[in-house]
C-alpha cells in the first residue's frame, strides 16, 4: 500500500488548481462541449488522464529529460501554434453562423466521439505551455518532496485536474439558458478564438525571441 502524506496530497492538489483553473485553450473547448452536451464524460475524463500522464512523468523526472531538448520543445511550440491559429479561425468563422441551444433540423450534427477525442488529445498535447505547467513546474516541485511522498504530491495534483475537468464540464448546464441567445454563443466563441490567437501568438513571440 502507497503511503499517503496528506500535506504533500494537499500541496499538490493546490499547486494543481491554481495551475489550471485559468481561461485557456483546452478549458474553453471543455466549456463549449459541457453547453452543448456533446461528448461530456468523454471530454473530460481525457482531459483528466492527460494531465494525469503529464503529471506522473514530470514527478518521476521527465521535466528535465524535456527541457535538455531544444529542437524537442521547439517542435512542439510551432506545432501547437499552427493548431491553434487554425481552431482559434474556426471559433470566429462560428461566431458569423452562431445558433441557440435549441435543436432544429437545420442546425449539424455534432462531431463524432473519434473527431472529439482527437480534438481534445490535440489541445492538451500540442499546446508546450501545458508541458511547462504539468511536466516541468509540478515535476520540479514533486521533486523537492522525499522519494515516499512524491506519489501523494502526484495524486493530489491529478485530483485538481479530475474536479476541475469534470466540474467545469457538467457544471456547464447552469450557464443553459443564457446560451439558448445566439448573440452569447457569438461572444463565447468570440472569446475562445481570441484565447487560442492570443495563445498561438505568445509561443510564436517566445520561439522568435529564444
Amino acid at each position: 500500500m502507497i503511503p499517503i502524506s496528506l500535506s504533500a496530497l494537499l500541496s499538490g492538489f493546490t499547486l494543481g488548481a491554481s495551475l489550471i483553473i485559468a481561461i485557456g485553450a483546452q478549458n474553453a473547448f471543455v466549456l463549449r462541449q459541457g453547453l452543448k452536451r456533446h461528448h461530456v464524460f468523454v471530454t473530460a475524463c481525457i482531459c483528466t488522464l492527460c494531465d494525469a500522464i503529464l503529471i506522473t512523468l514530470g514527478v518521476a523526472g521527465f521535466g528535465t529529460i524535456v527541457t535538455s531538448i531544444p529542437l524537442l520543445a521547439l517542435i512542439a511550440t510551432w506545432g501547437g501554434a499552427a493548431f491553434l491559429l487554425i481552431y482559434g479561425l474556426r471559433s470566429f468563422r462560428s461566431a458569423l453562423h452562431s445558433a441557440s441551444l435549441e435543436v432544429d433540423a437545420t442546425q449539424p450534427p455534432p462531431p463524432s466521439i473519434q473527431a472529439t477525442a482527437l480534438t481534445i488529445l490535440a489541445l492538451s498535447l500540442l499546446n508546450p505551455h501545458v508541458y511547462l505547467d504539468t511536466v516541468v513546474l509540478v515535476g520540479s516541485i514533486g521533486a523537492h518532496y522525499p522519494l515516499e511522498q512524491r506519489s501523494s504530491f502526484a495524486i493530489g495534483a491529478m485530483s485538481a485536474s479530475f474536479c476541475w475537468f469534470f466540474g467545469l464540464a457538467y457544471g456547464a448546464a447552469w450557464l443553459t439558458p443564457l446560451f439558448r441567445k445566439p448573440l452569447a454563443w457569438r461572444i463565447l466563441d468570440c472569446i475562445v478564438g481570441v484565447v487560442m490567437w492570443g495563445i498561438a501568438g505568445s509561443l510564436i513571440w517566445s520561439a522568435l525571441v529564444h
